[in-house]
């Protein structure tokens, strides 16, 4: 599993990286040479994509390694801080596009009536965005990465940026050229929004966000089907990037010896770490049947 998610981690980062190049240099080219400041702005917005597709994949590679001394239970969580350096980039070239669209807003003299030539450009980069920013996106969510993921959902902003970018092209060329600086702002913004969305998602991976009913009722019947072990409860959930460290209490008879309880319980850990990859720590407590008390306080 671990082989396979690195090698398809590594395939995500360098399709990402290889498109935005291609697009990065056809973007700014061929906006200075039609005159279109929203593709140029769009150019600057690919070229953050080669600098976040490389932070996204250092995070995943950091996150893969191997848990130590320092790092007990691995470094996953190195994944989602590479999401929120992507976040940092997002915001930077977001400012620097807003502000060159705002001065060509109070300076008109500095727009021009962009060629046809970058309506072109910008139908290519709808088309290529489209299938790159899916592709990296399915990978992300096929070995559970949020760095890659991150990445991928940064580069389908690029997606509404290209239809803008053509908008204004054509609406400009109907003799309203003021709209292409506005389209480079409105590019901006969009950048923002994605920048505030993959942070949030970031920020839920490093502060514990409670995990799916689904994940959680996962784990409760791969629990419950092991021999002996019943009604697993207090299933609590941290996720580090790409894999998830579990603790739970089930209900063992309570007239077992202390080697068969704990026999049990590490049966339970087992099938869970089996039955479940994204899992990649356990730790079960076994309760004697009948006994009930608030697992919030301690006992007397």
């Amino acid at each position: 599993m671990d082989d396979f998610r690195s090698k398809a981690g590594k395939k995500a980062a360098t399709v990402a990286i290889v498109a935005n190049c291609f697009l990065t240099i056809f973007n700014i080219s061929i906006g200075i040479f039609s005159g279109s400041y929203a593709l140029v702005s769009e150019g600057a917005h690919t070229l953050s994509d080669v600098t976040t597709s490389i932070i996204a994949y250092i995070g995943f590679k950091i996150g893969q390694k191997p848990a130590d001394e320092e790092h007990p239970i691995g470094h996953g969580r190195a994944e989602a801080i590479g999401g929120l350096i992507i976040v940092l980039f997002l915001a930077m070239v977001a400012y620097e596009i807003m502000q060159g669209a705002f001065e060509r807003l109070l300076n008109p003299s500095l727009i021009t009536t962009p060629e046809a030539i970058a309506a072109i450009m910008a139908v290519f980069g709808i088309i290529i965005n489209l299938s790159v920013s899916e592709y990296i996106i399915r990978i992300g969510k096929e070995i559970h990465s949020p760095a890659i993921i991150a990445d991928g959902k940064h580069q389908k902003t690029d997606i509404f940026s290209s239809i803008a970018v053509l908008l204004s092209v054509i609406v400009s060329n109907m003799g309203y050229p003021i709209l292409d600086p506005i389209i480079g702002f409105v590019i901006g913004i969009l950048i923002l929004k994605t920048a505030y969305e993959v942070g949030k998602e970031n920020l839920n991976y490093i502060m514990g966000k409670v995990p799916s009913k689904e994940f959680v009722n996962q784990i409760r019947k791969v629990a419950n089907s092991t021999p002996r072990a019943q009604e697993a409860h207090n299933i609590k959930v941290d996720y580090l990037g790409s894999y998830a460290t579990v603790s739970l209490h089930i209900k063992v008879d309570g007239n077992l010896s202390l080697n068969e309880s704990h026999k049990i319980t590490h049966l339970v850990e087992n099938n869970i770490l089996k039955e479940i990859p994204e899992v990649k720590y356990v730790m079960v407590h076994a309760c004697p049947i009948g006994l009930e008390y608030n697992h919030d306080q301690e006992i007397d």
